[in-house]
């Protein structure tokens, strides 16, 4: 069974219809960008999204992503998409959930890991940044 994590987010998105292919379903693609907007969310709840990433010396670059598709969402569909924490203190894995947000029918499913860079040396950290694990436990207490 997949965790659930220790801390989550509901985002909410209603599919236009530039997401939409020839078959009438979502692109396979854009769920992507679904996912980062539940994980900007998930990082914004943690008070050290993005910006705070960069300031604090570290990029976090997606190292694998995967992606379970159940079914396809339409255009005009209201969906939730459910971030997960699940792992933070050596590397960041969320698990996600992507639902009709009328019905609760699952959607897709995945799993984003994204590893600490230190830019000045390019070099990836085995564990965490301190800053980072510090801002998580804080929310977590």
């Amino acid at each position: 069974m997949r965790s659930k994590g220790v801390l989550h987010i509901d985002t909410q998105i209603l599919v236009p219809f530039f997401d939409i292919d020839t078959m009438n379903v979502v692109w396979h693609g854009h769920y992507i960008k679904y996912l980062e907007v539940a994980r900007c969310a998930l990082l914004d709840r943690i008070g050290h999204n993005y910006n705070a990433m960069v300031e604090s010396g570290y990029a976090w670059p997606v190292i694998d992503l995967q992606l379970r598709y159940v079914r396809g969402a339409v255009f005009g569909q209201k969906l939730n998409v459910r971030a997960n924490l699940v792992e933070w203190e050596n590397r960041l894995k969320i698990n996600y959930l992507i639902t009709d947000l009328e019905t609760g029918e699952r959607l897709t499913r995945a799993v984003s890991v994204q590893v600490a860079v230190d830019m000045t040396s390019r070099e990836m950290q085995l564990a965490s940044p301190k800053i980072f694990t510090d801002a998580v436990q804080k929310v977590l207490e």
